[in-house]
């Protein structure tokens, strides 16, 4: 009977009836209430911002209404985790909730110092594992070993580049000026052998033994212009100096 009475009552039928807020991890639950922690310690610094000169004392108000409004929350996430699952299991509030914050809050701590509305976080410290252990020395002996790499490749890299470089350039250039010796020479010999049957296509010129031989005069006579030159020019000077002193004697 008390079963069937139970699975009658408002709640039971509630819980049937709508289905549960899922979460994933427990720090779901503890940002949700951090998060209306902080709005309403917003709303607290500035409806009545901390007097100076106080001498540390606490304004009586303010604590009285951080009181109220931190055991409104504490109540509020209390009444709601029945209707939250984390990973499908139930939420026990009690766990989220500090017996520092269901108290007297310090009202002298903001957002950023971890008091008043903020109770200080819990450190949590994974069991010592000896292979996860193992792997950080591997990491970090690999990462010395990359190290030495790069410093090797650092030192030998430039060096062996340029050399190769230099090699690949003075072969290219070696390349390139035997070829320009072979172009030339095939040039030359086509030039030549061209040459050669353009001249046994051609007879004997008209008048090449007149033309010969006024071409030998010619050289004769320059030869001899060139000869006589200084002393026709020597003998020009004086003329010039002995009409320009029969003039000035005039």
């Amino acid at each position: 009977m008390d079963d069937d009475n139970d699975h009658d009552s408002p709640e039971a039928s509630a819980a049937a009836a709508h289905r549960r807020i899922e979460l994933q991890a427990p720090e779901d639950f503890a940002f949700l209430i951090n998060n209306v922690r902080r709005a309403a310690a917003d709303s607290i610094n500035a409806a009545f911002p901390p007097v100076e000169g106080a001498d540390g004392q606490e304004d009586e108000l303010r604590v009285r209404i951080e009181q109220m409004v931190n055991n409104y929350i504490i109540q509020t996430f209390t009444l709601a985790a029945p209707n939250l699952t984390i990973n499908g299991m139930p939420v026990d509030p009690d766990l989220f909730f500090s017996p520092n914050t269901s108290s007297t809050l310090t009202t002298s701590a903001g957002p950023a110092s971890g008091g008043g509305f903020f109770p200080a976080p819990e450190e949590q410290y994974e069991p010592f594992d000896g292979r996860k252990r193992a792997k950080v020395e591997d990491l970090a002996r690999e990462e010395e070993d990359l190290l030495r790499s790069i410093a090797s490749l650092k030192r030998r890299v430039p060096q062996a580049t340029a050399q190769a470089w230099a090699a690949a350039t003075k072969a290219g250039i070696a390349a390139d000026e035997a070829a320009l010796e072979a172009a030339r020479a095939k040039v030359d010999a086509d030039g030549a052998t061209s040459g050669k049957k353009v001249l046994e296509g051609l007879g004997p010129l008209d008048r090449q033994d007149e033309v010969e031989l006024h071409f030998g005069q010619a050289v004769e006579a320059l030869g001899r212009l060139k000869r006589d030159m200084p002393a026709t020019v020597a003998k020009m000077e004086r003329a010039r100096v002995a009409a320009s002193y029969v003039a000035t004697e005039r």
